[in-house]
C-alpha cells in the first residue's frame, strides 16, 4: 500500500497507509479485452469520468501489477461498475488509521 508523510497542527511527522477494500465480483461488471493502447487511468476515465479512480479497476483485476498503469495485453479485465460503493469503502476504510511516528 501508498504511505503517505503528513504533519499534524504542532508538526509532527505522521504517516497514513492507505488502505484499498476487497472488490467482490458482482453482475454489473463489465469485461473488456485490453489492447496496447490501454492503460488503467484512460480506462476510468472512460468507464468512471474520472482518471483517479484506476486504482479501482487495478485492484479488480487481482492477476494484474500493482505498479504499472498499463494493464496486461490481450487479456480481459474487469470494470467494476459499483465505483461509487467502491469508493465508499475506501473512505471508511481510511477514516482514522494514522499513526504518529515515533521520535519524530
Amino acid at each position: 500500500s501508498d504511505i503517505q508523510i503528513i504533519r499534524n497542527s504542532e508538526g509532527t511527522r505522521m504517516y497514513k497507509d492507505i488502505k484499498y477494500p476487497n472488490i467482490p465480483l458482482s453482475e454489473s461488471d463489465l469485461y473488456v479485452l485490453c489492447n496496447n493502447t490501454d492503460r488503467y487511468d484512460m480506462l476510468a476515465l472512460s468507464y468512471y469520468g474520472d482518471p483517479s479512480l484506476w486504482w479501482i479497476i487495478s485492484i479488480a483485476n487481482n492477476a494484474s501489477t500493482q505498479d504499472s498503469l498499463f494493464p496486461p495485453l490481450d487479456v480481459y479485465i474487469r470494470i467494476p461498475q459499483n465505483y461509487v460503493d467502491i469508493i465508499s469503502s475506501f473512505n471508511k476504510l481510511n477514516r482514522t488509521n494514522t499513526t504518529v511516528i515515533p521520535g519524530s
